[in-house]
């Protein structure tokens, strides 16, 4: 008989049934006439609440009442799960994994963390870090995305891990033992049993055949046919960007501003073919902007009820009740008008402010309701009006402006022309995102053409961008601009 308990902790995220796999297998273990305990201890720090439980479980012989600890101790961990991959690499710089005894078990998938998302740019961790350290810190490591599993079924990923759990016979209970607990939970039974199985069987159930995609429900019209065919004359880099930017700017608008998408394409790929695989995919970005119309589009589309419902996982015929959460500025407002009224509104700051103070401002707007949908919608219907706004002018005399730049560029610095293509990265969002993004496409566009002359360019560019991208107040940008400015300025002294 063991004279030492199993320990076993578990990382989990809200949302992800930590509690729900924790009470599995204690009252497995019970089940099997051994002595359990769990604990937790709840933290909001990371994804707004890792929770960390743990659990001691004990064979004990008849007539003994065993003492099992309230914490994991480094170095003393039997199994450890964790439901999301950087909370695998959090254990294992906890020291709870260790390569004498601990039997990993983790989803590979990510669920970002605050300071992951909050950064302008890609914030997110490298997940190469966690996996190299995986295999050197286990005993035992069984890692594959679990959530995939879990959506497909219908389940949490809690019913893959448990599944996996069994899989490697850390715990010395017969599948049958961890199935009835899960039917004796009562509670999404038949999902729960479906994942559980996908995670005994680990990697091999996510290589099954993706369902077949639905048929083509008509032919594709002449006008956008013809401009798929002058996609497929681009450079042979470009023609794969070039499609599904054009996809795109024809969905956002329609298929005249799909050809003058292409006309923007065709006209760089003509200068430098090697920028033309950039220009297709930040030109179509640029032209795609965010505004008011495009959100109401997204947030009254035919398919968003149902990826809701998915999303919540609504059981049969619930009630959704869907609430959206908007704060249009004065600035958008004014944006849809034509670019003579806007214009002369906007010299008007009184009166801007009067009527932003009576149509501005944080909105909660109930899209399960008929008064709410259709206001969205009538908003949504104002896309055929979009190209004659003033917001329009302005990004489209802004994009005339950053192209004609990347073509002074293209002609005879083709890597400083795809960094200027490359800094629509930082023009994203609507509302105060959008203008903190300008704010900075401008300064970085403007220090770019200080910097041209300079066969190190394209770096500094990079370089600045990446900066601008770091962080939301623009500190690691100035700090960037102060090098630049020094540099330059030696070199006009000199």
């Amino acid at each position: 008989m063991r004279e030492r308990p199993v320990t076993i902790a578990v990382l989990a995220i809200g949302g992800q049934g930590g509690g729900v796999l924790v009470d599995w297998i204690v009252a497995l273990a019970e089940s099997q006439g051994w002595r359990a305990q769990s604990t937790s201890v709840p933290g909001v720090a990371q994804r707004t609440g890792a929770t960390l439980y743990y659990i001691e479980a004990i064979a004990a012989p008849p007539g003994r009442t065993p003492v099992l600890a309230a914490m994991p101790t480094p170095g003393d961990v039997d199994i450890v799960i964790a439901a999301e991959w950087m909370e695998a690499g959090r254990a294992i710089l906890r020291g709870l994994v260790t390569p004498d005894r601990t039997t990993l078990i983790a989803s590979t998938h990510r669920t970002y963390a605050v300071a992951e998302k909050e950064q302008p740019g890609d914030g997110a961790a490298d997940p190469g870090a966690v996996h190299a350290a995986v295999n050197a810190a286990a005993r035992q490591v069984i890692a594959f995305d679990m959530a995939a599993m879990a959506e497909r079924t219908g389940s949490a990923v809690s019913a893959v891990l448990f599944g996996a759990l069994c899989a490697s016979d850390a715990l010395p209970f017969p599948r049958a033992a961890f199935e009835a607990t899960v039917r004796a939970a009562g509670i999404g039974v038949g999902p729960s049993l479906a994942a559980f199985a996908l995670g005994f069987d680990g990697p091999a159930a996510l290589a099954e055949a993706p369902p077949a995609l639905p048929a083509a429900t008509g032919a594709v019209p002449a006008a956008y046919a013809a401009l798929l065919a002058r996609a497929a004359r681009l450079p042979a880099s470009a023609r794969a960007m070039a499609t599904e930017g054009l996809r795109h700017v024809t969905a956002y608008q329609d298929t005249a501003y799909g050809a003058e998408y292409l006309d923007a394409v065709e006209r760089l790929a003509a200068v430098a073919p090697a920028t033309a695989e950039a220009g297709a995919k930040y030109i179509a970005r640029a032209m795609a902007y965010d505004d008011v119309v495009r959100v109401a589009c997204l947030k009254t589309e035919p398919a968003r009820p149902g990826r809701v419902r998915t999303e919540v996982r609504a059981q049969g015929p619930q009630v959704i009740a869907t609430t959206e959460f908007m704060h249009p500025r004065t600035e958008e407002l004014i944006g849809l008008l034509p670019p003579s009224l806007g214009l002369a509104l906007e010299a008007r700051p009184r009166l801007t402010r009067w009527l932003g103070g009576i149509l501005c401002g944080p909105r909660r707007i109930r899209t399960d309701t008929i008064a709410g949908f259709l206001l969205l919608y009538i908003v949504a219907g104002l896309r055929g009006w979009r190209r004659r706004t003033l917001r329009h002018a302005r990004e489209a005399a802004r994009i005339r402006a950053w192209l004609a730049a990347v073509h002074g560029a293209a002609a005879t610095d083709p890597a400083l022309a795809i960094e200027l293509l490359t800094n629509q990265r930082l023009i994203k969002g609507y509302s105060d995102t959008h203008a903190r993004g300008l704010s900075k496409y401008a300064t970085v566009m403007a220090a770019a053409a200080r910097l041209a002359p300079r066969p190190d360019a394209a770096l500094w560019v990079r370089r600045l961008r990446e900066a601008a991208l770091k962080d939301e107040q623009g500190t690691a940008l100035d700090a960037a601009l102060k090098t630049v400015d020094s540099f330059l300025e030696e070199r006009t002294a000199a």
